[in-house]
Protein backbone atom coordinates (compact mmCIF):
# COMPACT_ATOMS: atom_id res chain seq x y z
CA UNK A 1 0.00 0.00 0.00
CA UNK A 2 2.81 2.43 0.82
CA UNK A 3 4.53 1.65 -2.49
CA UNK A 4 1.35 2.50 -4.37
CA UNK A 5 1.03 5.79 -2.51
CA UNK A 6 4.68 6.59 -3.19
CA UNK A 7 4.22 5.83 -6.89
CA UNK A 8 1.19 8.13 -7.11
CA UNK A 9 3.03 10.96 -5.36
CA UNK A 10 6.05 10.54 -7.65
CA UNK A 11 3.89 10.59 -10.79
CA UNK A 12 2.07 13.71 -9.60
CA UNK A 13 5.36 15.46 -8.87
CA UNK A 14 6.80 14.57 -12.29
CA UNK A 15 3.69 15.78 -14.10
CA UNK A 16 4.18 19.31 -12.74
CA UNK A 17 7.80 19.73 -13.92
CA UNK A 18 8.40 21.85 -17.03
CA UNK A 19 10.28 20.27 -19.93
CA UNK A 20 14.01 20.78 -19.56
CA UNK A 21 15.19 20.69 -23.17
CA UNK A 22 14.69 23.58 -25.58
CA UNK A 23 15.35 21.39 -28.65
CA UNK A 24 11.69 20.50 -28.78
CA UNK A 25 10.45 24.07 -29.07
CA UNK A 26 8.83 24.50 -32.46
CA UNK A 27 8.50 27.58 -34.65
CA UNK A 28 7.25 28.61 -38.08
CA UNK A 29 3.93 26.76 -37.76
CA UNK A 30 5.62 23.61 -36.46
CA UNK A 31 8.01 23.28 -39.41
CA UNK A 32 11.10 24.66 -37.67
CA UNK A 33 12.92 24.20 -34.39
CA UNK A 34 14.27 26.79 -31.95
CA UNK A 35 17.98 26.19 -31.44
CA UNK A 36 21.15 28.04 -30.50
CA UNK A 37 22.79 27.07 -33.83
CA UNK A 38 21.30 25.78 -37.09
CA UNK A 39 22.74 22.63 -38.68
CA UNK A 40 24.24 22.54 -42.17
CA UNK A 41 20.96 21.20 -43.57
CA UNK A 42 18.96 24.10 -42.11
CA UNK A 43 18.56 27.81 -42.70
CA UNK A 44 17.80 30.59 -40.21
CA UNK A 45 14.42 32.29 -40.68
CA UNK A 46 13.76 34.52 -37.65
CA UNK A 47 14.22 34.71 -33.88
CA UNK A 48 12.19 32.60 -31.46
CA UNK A 49 10.61 34.23 -28.37
CA UNK A 50 13.50 33.01 -26.18
CA UNK A 51 16.05 34.76 -28.50
CA UNK A 52 17.21 31.50 -30.12
CA UNK A 53 17.21 30.89 -33.88
CA UNK A 54 14.26 29.41 -35.76
CA UNK A 55 15.92 26.82 -38.02
CA UNK A 56 14.09 25.41 -41.06
CA UNK A 57 15.23 22.58 -43.33
CA UNK A 58 16.39 23.76 -46.77
CA UNK A 59 13.73 21.61 -48.45
CA UNK A 60 10.89 23.48 -46.75
CA UNK A 61 9.56 26.41 -48.76
CA UNK A 62 7.41 28.87 -46.79
CA UNK A 63 4.25 29.90 -48.60
CA UNK A 64 4.65 33.25 -50.28
CA UNK A 65 2.06 35.82 -49.34
CA UNK A 66 -0.31 36.93 -52.08
CA UNK A 67 0.71 40.14 -53.82
CA UNK A 68 -1.34 43.19 -53.07
CA UNK A 69 -3.75 43.95 -55.92
CA UNK A 70 -6.10 46.93 -56.01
Amino acid sequence: MTQLLLLIVALLALSHLPPGRSEFKRCWKGQGACRTYCTRQETYMHMCPDASLCCLPYGFRPLASKPYVE
